[in-house]
Formats: structure tokens, C-alpha cells, sequence
């Protein structure tokens, strides 16, 4: 027999509420035979698949080593750990929830100083006057570098954080800082600001796939199980079901539905009764509907659907296309 899947989750926190939350509104929930205190539960109606409760490095490490076939975690743990990580693991899809960006921000005070090019200027003048380089306190080593050398600057060295980040320019063991910020309130409470190009990142919760895991058949037929149910829970979310009655349907208004309005007819066009179905984009609703009683619809109807099953799955086929 060859292994299970092996999907790693947080073990604590918000994140690890909302991830269980995620998975159940798709119909996967958890399941914790021996107890919530255990660090391993199964997925009720998924069989051959194994969940692991992991701190947020270890979902990174698991991943890139391959000992994890899928993984709940942050873009910027991805971005910051795993060297050329588009090689090693596919970001599947965002999940909605863990917003955070990595930015530069420097004192309050700098007024003169809007974005990388004024740092760039700071640095220079810190060398010239005092003979020293600009220090920069991060967690976020590898993004630091990539990005500050992205846009030229070269000058600085990094003062590695162990603690509040955002406290290192107060204390004076570093002039400005790299950090993740949801709201940017600790930032400002400490008299930070964020640079007007600053920032490097716009992170959130990913499921993320590893391309070096061992994917026999067990764990691809687990996944296309658990991905076909994310994308049909994500897409019921993200669309409305219309229905209306409509005398007329031609080509014109077919184009006008499907092609300007981004929606799909998924049963080809109106019935024998002229009971026209429409799935669209939550965003559009309004459109489709005024679009529909312009052409004499009558009634038009609304309604949220539970979920929305397709013979083609964006995310199944991403994930098959990488490991073959």
C-alpha cells in the first residue's frame, strides 16, 4: 500500500480555528478520534488522508522536504523559507482568511524620507556622516535582501528579531524594520510608518501543495476528493445562482450573459418551459438581473448555492500538472 495524504494545518490560534472552519464549510470536517489534545485527526468522508496540528515553520519545513503533501500557511512563510519556492511548492489557492503584509517601516519622524529611493539617500548619508551602515531589524531575512536589492539598495545590514519588532528604532538597535502588520495600529502606536512603496508582500493563508512529496495514487485520490469539494464550496461563495423566466433567448443575450458579465449557463440555455438557469459572479448579480428584465424577464430570482461541482477542476488540474 502506498502512504496516505498528509494534509498540515496550524496547531493553535485564530489560524487554526479558521482553517478548521475553511475545510468544513466544504463538507471536510476534522476528526479527532483520540481527543482534541491529539495532534493528528482523520477527514470525515476522505479516506486515506491524515491531518497534522503543526507550528506554522513546521508546515514550511514539512512542505519543502515533501513529508507533507498539502499544507495550510502564510505566503510570507513560503516566500521566506523555501529557496526559489515555485519550484518546490504550488500555491493552490488563497484561502480568505490570515491577511498580514511584509513592509519597510521607518520612524515617523523621517519625514523627508516617502519611499525605497529616500532610504537609499539615508543610507549614503549614515555612511558618510557617522561611518556605519543603516540596520534594519527583520524576521524576514530573505525577503529583506530580495527586496531591498530590487530596488538598489545595498548599504545596510540586517539586525536579526527575536522579539516586538517594531520596537528596534525606539530602542536603538536599528533605524527602521521589515515586519508583517494586518492593520498597521502597532506600527503607528510605536511611530512607525510605512514607506509609500514599501511594501513587500501582500500575504494570506494558502493551501499550498508540495511538488517533492511521494504522490502515489492513495494520497492524488485524496486530493482530488479534497480539492474538488474546496472549489466547489469557493465558487458557491464567490456566486449567486439566477433563474428567471425569459420569452426570448438568443445568441446576442447569450454573449452579453456569458462573455461581458463573466457568467456560466450550466445547463446550456432555457428550458422547454423558457426557465433560464444562470450562475454569476456575486459581484454582478445586479447587472445580470437588470440585463435579464430589459429582455423581458419575469420573475428573476436570487438565491446562494451549498456548492457548485464541476467535471473540471482548476485546482486539481494545477496540482496534477506539477507532480505529472
Amino acid at each position: 500500500m502506498t502512504a496516505p495524504l498528509v494534509l498540515a494545518v496550524p496547531s493553535k490560534g485564530r489560524l487554526q480555528e479558521n482553517t478548521a472552519r475553511f475545510f468544513a464549510q466544504a463538507g471536510l470536517d476534522f476528526v479527532q478520534p483520540r481527543g482534541a489534545r491529539n495532534y493528528r485527526a482523520l477527514i470525515s468522508g476522505v479516506p486515506n488522508a491524515e491531518v497534522v496540528f503543526l507550528s506554522a515553520a513546521e508546515i514550511v519545513t514539512q512542505l519543502a522536504a515533501g513529508t507533507a503533501h498539502l499544507g495550510v500557511t502564510g505566503e510570507d512563510l513560503i516566500r521566506e523559507e523555501i529557496a526559489d519556492a515555485d519550484s518546490v511548492v504550488e500555491l493552490l489557492t488563497p484561502l480568505g482568511f490570515g491577511q498580514a503584509n511584509v513592509v519597510v517601516a521607518v520612524p515617523q519622524a523621517w519625514i523627508d524620507v516617502r519611499s525605497m529611493a529616500d532610504l537609499d539617500d539615508v543610507a549614503a548619508d549614515l555612511r558618510h556622516r557617522h561611518g556605519r551602515r543603516l540596520r534594519v531589524a527583520t524576521k524576514y531575512i530573505n525577503l529583506t535582501r530580495r527586496f531591498f536589492a530590487a530596488h538598489g539598495i545595498a548599504d545596510y545590514r540586517i539586525v536579526e528579531s527575536f522579539g516586538a519588532t517594531e520596537g528596534a528604532p525606539a530602542s536603538g538597535t536599528a533605524e527602521l524594520i521589515v515586519d508583517i502588520t494586518t492593520t498597521g495600529t502597532t506600527l503607528a502606536a510605536n511611530a512607525l510608518k510605512i514607506v509609500d512603496d514599501g511594501v513587500i508582500l501582500r500575504s494570506e493563508a494558502n493551501l499550498v501543495a508540495s511538488v517533492t512529496a511521494e504522490w502515489g495514487p492513495e494520497a492524488q485520490a485524496a486530493a482530488r476528493t479534497i480539492l474538488s469539494r474546496i472549489a466547489a464550496e469557493e465558487e458557491a461563495r464567490t456566486s449567486r445562482q439566477l433563474r428567471a423566466l425569459l420569452p426570448d433567448f438568443d445568441e446576442a443575450l447569450r454573449v452579453e450573459i456569458e462573455g461581458r458579465l463573466g457568467c456560466r449557463l450550466p445547463f446550456g440555455g432555457p428550458d422547454e418551459r423558457g426557465l433560464l438557469t444562470i450562475h454569476a459572479p456575486a459581484k454582478n448579480v445586479f447587472a445580470v438581473v437588470d440585463l435579464l428584465s430589459a429582455n423581458g424577464a419575469d420573475p428573476v430570482t436570487v438565491q446562494r448555492v451549498d456548492a457548485v461541482f464541476r467535471a473540471a477542476n482548476a485546482l486539481s488540474d494545477r496540482l496534477f500538472a506539477r507532480i505529472g
